[in-house]
């Protein structure tokens, strides 16, 4: 082992000792706060105490606890890899070092933000892997973990415990602010990204008051706005259903109570709090960001009226059939009655009834449940995206939208261009999805289409327009000025 082939930097808690793959320096599990156990367990994210010595950065850290992920039958499964103890880290990919580990010059930022509902993900998944992506922009490339399920969107806020996740996600974005430039990232060039739940927050950090003022340009992939952020009474309620399946709704400290649970079985009762309030085509997991805590002061449509996301450049999009990876294996949305699923859509969005006569009078052959599925994309994931992207466009500032339009071959579940089908493009990892079904095989025209995609967003990131042909500035309501990929 040489210096050449394990770059050393120097961060405020420490020194990491990092990789060189492929002409890029990567630098994986790095503590961005203290470990979350114990009194810290339930708690805002502290400063990381540091460590002496050189840190082995070799390898990601352990993902948050969570449960497998309701997506495993379109993305592939993944073998848990979580602990509690050690799990607040990011992952850096740099093109920016010189062999001893110095910053040759300063590059662009992105922080990626993996999604998974809140409940699931990990930024130190292969999947979101950042070398070729860093590649192919020349930028810095963070990719982060934050807590997730109960222990990130638990609502106590009259015991402190309030948006915890997001509070996480703050935290490495001041992390990158104090750290970056060692790693030959600019600080003041930060593009927050994120796909799923990760576009959620990545919109809401750009949207924020306390980091909207970092963050420069913003990717948004198949956000699911048409969520709003969590009611405070309806997490309030779930909050107060959690501590009863646990049994510690009577108890004089609650907190101090909670802090002494094993992780598994928080997961447990969040598993029965999500079986005890779903309900039929709703995708909401029980806990996720709540209105009007840190990080969410406003709705985004009252955000955007404030001018909370001017000056900032976006490229934003979507999936042509996000919710077939929800409702493809659901048998209650496969065997709907069209009364079952006129009822669905009604409880899903506003005018849902009308909106599912109207669409399956469109489409005379498709059933019930495919015309659900059509509801559903445009209503949670589509029609927030365009109107964001309209309004941004209106007042003048650059933006890029585009439709994921690839289908897998073979697709026996009819996935078509599902929900996450990109994110093998995005970061060009197609080798970390064995046997994906949202993917199919990768033959060489999908891998090039992945190279296509990948380097327009890139090179976004690194300089607010996209590389890719034919992907001019969207025009509201012009569907011609959305760039497609198949």
């Amino acid at each position: 082992m040489t210096v050449m082939e394990r770059p050393v930097v120097v961060t405020g808690s420490g020194s990491v000792r990092g990789t060189v793959e492929d002409g890029v320096a990567a630098f994986r599990g790095i503590p961005y706060a203290a470990s979350p156990v114990g009194e810290r367990r339930f708690a805002a994210p502290g400063p990381h105490p540091g460590w002496s010595g050189v840190r082995d950065a070799a390898r990601p850290g352990p993902s948050v606890p969570q449960e497998p992920s309701r997506l495993e039958a379109v993305m592939g499964r993944r073998a848990p890899d979580w602990d509690e103890d050690g799990c607040l880290t990011v992952n850096v990919w740099s093109p920016g070092l010189s062999a001893d580990g110095r910053a040759v010059r300063s590059r662009p930022v992105l922080v990626w933000f993996h999604g998974g509902g809140f409940t699931s993900g990990s930024g130190g998944w292969d999947w979101y892997d950042g070398r070729n992506l860093a590649a192919a922009g020349d930028l810095v490339v963070v990719t982060a973990n934050y807590r997730l399920g109960p222990l990130g969107y638990l609502h106590l806020p009259e015991l402190g415990v309030d948006n915890l996740g997001v509070r996480d996600q703050a935290a490495v974005l001041g992390w990158v602010r104090s750290n970056i430039a060692a790693f030959g990232g600019d600080p003041e060039l930060l593009t927050v990204g994120g796909q799923s739940a990760g576009a959620f927050s990545a919109f809401h950090l750009a949207l924020s008051p306390d980091t909207g003022p970092w963050i420069e340009r913003v990717i948004a992939q198949s956000g699911p706005l048409g969520l709003p952020p969590q009611d405070p009474a309806e997490a309030a309620d779930h909050a107060r259903r959690f501590l009863g399946i646990l049994g510690l709704d009577r108890g004089p400290d609650p907190l101090a109570a909670l802090r002494t649970v094993p992780a598994e079985h928080l997961l447990a009762a969040y598993r029965q709090l999500a079986r005890d309030v779903s309900r039929p085509g709703s995708v909401a997991p029980p806990m996720y960001p709540v209105l009007g805590s840190f990080g969410m002061p406003a709705t985004w449509q009252q955000a955007l009226a404030d001018g909370r996301l001017d000056g900032k450049q976006l490229l934003t999009g979507t999936t042509r059939d996000e919710m077939t990876a929800f409702f493809a294996f659901d048998p209650s949305i496969r065997s709907a009655t069209a009364e079952q699923a006129r009822s669905i859509a009604a409880a899903l969005v506003e005018g849902g009834a009308g909106r599912f006569a109207d669409a399956a009078a469109r489409t005379p052959g498709a059933t019930s449940g495919e015309v659900l599925t059509g509801i559903g994309t445009g209503a949670l994931f589509r029609d927030g995206t365009l109107a964001v992207a309209d309004r941004h466009a209106t007042a003048g500032h650059p933006t890029y939208v585009y439709r994921f339009d690839h289908t897998p071959a073979p697709d026996p579940a009819r996935l078509g261009a599902t929900h996450c089908v990109e994110l093998p493009f995005f970061f060009d990892t197609f080798d970390a999805y064995p046997d994906s079904p949202m993917l199919g095989e990768a033959t060489d025209a999908v891998r090039a289409l992945g190279r296509e995609f990948s380097r327009a967003v890139a090179v976004f990131a690194a300089t607010g327009r996209p590389a890719a042909d034919r992907w001019h500035p969207y025009e509201p309501a012009e569907p011609a000025t959305i760039r497609h990929f198949a």
